[in-house]
């Protein structure tokens, strides 16, 4: 499959000179190098709250991204100063009829599984809030960079509902059932410091750092065999929970893929020719 920036999106999404494609009015992908794409939430004006156009906009972004086998890595960021993404459209919500709410459900959860289910390891650059539906986004990825101003949380059960982005289910992944649990009964806010110690963010940078850490990150990441790295994903996500002889079969599995393809041969070569890689 080629580039997603290959081709004008017929959605509506223009390739720019700037390797740039816009996924309806909220989502922006642009790559850096070769290898790193940039998911950015560009709905600045309400801090990130997915509505359905967003919901929408992102579930098309990931199947574009997880279709380009020349992405290696992918950073979600954000284009709102105050927030990677305050979680649902709750203006939008108060609009709907239960008839519409339901009717929408599928298309909210699309959006979500479209990040969890990225092919290729993906970072979540985290600055200012990161709540509900927000922080889902960012629990979907594989690792979470946060600032100094990030503060996170899933306050679902204080407006009447609970975590419906995978919340319930990634979160505990992360930090054990009982303080998941403790968590999403207070719907407490948590702050950055906190959210590091908890295991709720997996780094910590200065504040207005974030999207740059997280993009160096990538980087560091994309030099390494991309088919090797979409493998370690596969067998990290569907290894995790099983009993330690079944997991041990998934990673065989995905060894198999990678051990035999041209990758592993010229990482091979490299090394005895102490040179870097170039990746087929």
């Amino acid at each position: 499959m080629g580039s997603l920036f290959a081709v004008v999106n017929r959605g509506g999404g223009l390739v720019g000179e700037q390797g740039e494609r816009r996924f309806g009015e909220y989502v922006v992908v642009r790559r850096h190098g070769e290898r790193v794409a940039e998911l950015v939430l560009d709905r600045p004006e309400a801090m990130n709250a997915v509505s359905r156009a967003m919901a929408a906009a992102i579930e098309e972004a990931c199947a574009a991204l997880a279709a380009d086998l020349s992405v290696s890595v992918t950073v979600l960021t954000s284009s709102a100063p105050r927030a990677f993404c305050a979680g649902a459209d709750l203006k939008e919500r108060n609009s709907l009829t239960d008839a519409e709410l339901l009717r929408q459900r599928p298309q909210s959860r699309a959006a979500y599984t479209g990040v969890l289910e990225l092919p290729m390891p993906a970072i979540a650059a985290v600055g200012g809030f990161a709540l509900g539906g927000g922080y889902e986004i960012a629990l979907a990825c594989d690792v979470i960079v946060a600032d100094e101003t990030a503060v996170v949380g899933l306050p679902e059960v204080s407006v009447g509902v609970i975590p419906g982005g995978g919340g319930t289910q990634l979160l505990p992944r992360r930090v054990g059932a009982a303080r998941a649990a403790e968590l999403v009964f207070t719907a407490r806010r948590v702050p950055a410091a906190e959210a590091l110690s908890l295991g709720m963010v997996d780094q910590l940078v200065p504040a207005g750092s974030v999207r740059t850490e997280a993009l160096a990150l990538a980087e560091r990441i994309a030099a390494n065999s991309p088919v090797g790295l979409r493998a370690a994903k596969r067998a990290l996500r569907l290894g995790h929970g099983l009993d330690l002889r079944a997991g041990l079969e998934v990673e065989d599995a995905a060894w198999h893929k990678v051990a035999f393809s041209p990758d592993r041969a010229e990482g091979v070569a490299a090394f005895n020719e102490k040179r870097s890689p170039r990746w087929p």
